[in-house]
């Protein structure tokens, strides 16, 4: 009986057109129910009352897009959970980040929500005013119960140990000053900052192959290729994470004279975010080619590029375009990829006419051993990953606090970010002398690349904007864990689905 109930989402709106010719009242309940309990039972029961016939759609699993190790049960256990309730006479799943898609195709007389929908300036989403919009459009109402509820969030995250124990103490600790109201205001007040992206253009490339073992002759690896995808990466992917954030981003970035890419950067740009382009001399845009199979393992990379790559008019434009606008900006944010793109003229002009300057230089194999922070003199914001503060520093093995110590000795800097992987991320902050420790917020990762990138838009944002150490390091910390289940920069950062993920954190 329990498996005859689950239909698809056609079926169901057959059944309710049926149902309304009858002259019956047709009650729409929707969620995640990730995890069943009393809330939810006592909901759908009252839901029933509102009419003759209760129908439900459950998000499918690609769209529970709820933070770390969610959703716990399939869509389809879950799907079984809500029919085997004798009040429930029907269960579709919903492939969609809303009911606004089968509001429009069941057109319930009722849509039924919980009473904590009922302020919609709560819902950090937006989806409820448009899901009332979509109920009314054909002559039904929104009905918000008032049984008991439950977050389902906060019983899977004490119960179900999504955490280790490190983090779930970070977290109770954490919340017991922000909520995340707090957190969702302090996002929101990021918006009217005027945001300058400063560095390399990337082309991302990955072309997904499957291994099929040792050549006949010789110790190679043959793989048989299977298909491509191409991202736009490096400081077009930083902008695009900050534009969902600000209401404008200017980016500022060098392009190849041959092998631009141009048409496909403009076309990967966010709507409000303005680009300046430059260009190097006989030079592509810098385009990295990797070989991957399905989990994301890589088994090669191909650089295209210049070693010596100079701007055509060896940077006198850019220079003199920071120089002209700069002041307009409240935060200048650059990620140095080190192939180029940034001299030590547009070093000096940075330092000295950014009002807030937050700076990544990131180690690859292509600058390995000569690209450091202290190129910089004066860096507000230092946001770099383990082995680059080492490296900056010269030291591999004391401890980490003496690194970022010794390091921000030799660079006039307020705030230094490291990150470490799995292990989280430190912050130090000079003025006040503390560090303060993030472990990682997610519990799955699916492909590394970009992470720090995401980090780095997101939390030199938070510090940009005055923000403490303590929230920079948290948002940018979400951020990166977002970004890890994300393939390359496939897409940026949403706001939405950071606020989702921070109250998930949070309750």
């Amino acid at each position: 009986m329990t498996a005859e109930k689950i239909v698809s989402i056609e079926e169901i709106a057959r059944y309710a057109k049926g149902l309304r010719k009858e002259g019956k009242r047709v009650v729409l309940c929707h969620g995640a129910f990730d995890l069943m309990h009393s809330g939810h039972i006592r909901y759908l029961q009252r839901a029933k009352q509102e009419g003759d016939i209760l129908l439900v759609t459950v998000t499918a699993d690609s769209f529970v897009n709820k933070g770390p190790g969610r959703p716990v049960f399939g869509e389809q256990l879950r799907a079984e959970n809500i029919a085997a309730l004798a009040c429930v006479d029907q269960v579709a799943i919903n492939n969609s980040l809303s009911a606004v898609d089968a509001l429009n195709k069941i057109r319930p007389n009722i849509y039924a929500k919980g009473a904590e929908y009922r302020s919609h300036g709560d819902d950090v989403t937006g989806n409820i005013s448009r899901e009332q919009q979509a109920v009314e459009k054909y002559g039904g109402n929104i009905f918000y119960t008032d049984e008991v509820t439950f977050s389902s969030s906060s019983l899977l995250n004490e119960y179900f140990n999504v955490f280790p124990s490190e983090t779930k103490l970070f977290l109770q600790d954490f919340r017991s000053r922000w909520t995340d109201k707090d957190i969702h205001q302090q996002l929101a007040s990021l918006s009217d900052l005027k945001v300058l992206v400063v560095g390399d253009a990337i082309i991302d490339q990955y072309h997904y192959s499957t291994p099929l073992g040792q050549t006949g002759k010789g110790n190679v690896l043959a793989v048989r290729y299977d298909s491509e995808e191409q991202f736009a990466g490096g400081a077009i992917a930083v902008a695009n994470h900050i534009a969902g954030f600000v209401n404008s981003v200017t980016l500022a970035t060098g392009l190849g004279q041959f092998d631009s890419h141009e048409q496909f950067i403009r076309s990967k740009l966010l709507s409000n975010v303005s680009p300046q382009f430059f260009y190097f001399k006989d030079a592509p845009t810098v385009t990295k080619r990797r070989f991957v199979d399905g989990d994301m393992f890589k088994f090669f990379e191909i650089y295209f590029f210049k070693e010596e790559m100079k701007l055509s008019d060896e940077g006198e434009n850019i220079c003199k375009w920071l120089d002209d606008n700069l002041a307009f900006y409240d935060v200048v944010i650059v990620p140095d990829f080190g192939n180029g793109l940034i001299t030590s003229d547009m070093i000096k002009v940075l330092g000295d006419k950014a009002k807030y300057l937050v700076v990544n230089t990131q180690i690859n194999s292509g600058n390995r051993g000569y690209h450091v922070i202290h190129k910089y003199s004066r860096v507000d914001f230092a946001s770099l990953n383990e082995p680059e503060l080492r490296m900056a520093a010269y030291n591999r093995h004391d401890p980490l606090e003496a690194v970022i110590k010794k390091i921000s000795g030799l660079v006039e800097v307020q705030q230094i970010a490291t990150t470490r992987g799995t292990k989280g991320v430190i912050v130090f902050d000079k003025k006040d002398k503390v560090f303060h420790r993030v472990p990682a917020l997610s519990t799955r990762v699916v492909d590394r690349i970009g992470a720090g990138d995401a980090f780095l838009s997101l939390a030199g944002l938070c510090a940009g904007k005055g923000l403490s150490a303590e929230v920079a390091a948290f948002v940018g910390s979400v951020a990166a864990a977002m970004d890890v289940q994300i393939i390359c920069n496939r897409e940026p950062i949403d706001p939405v689905s950071l606020n989702k993920y921070v109250s998930t954190l949070l309750k």
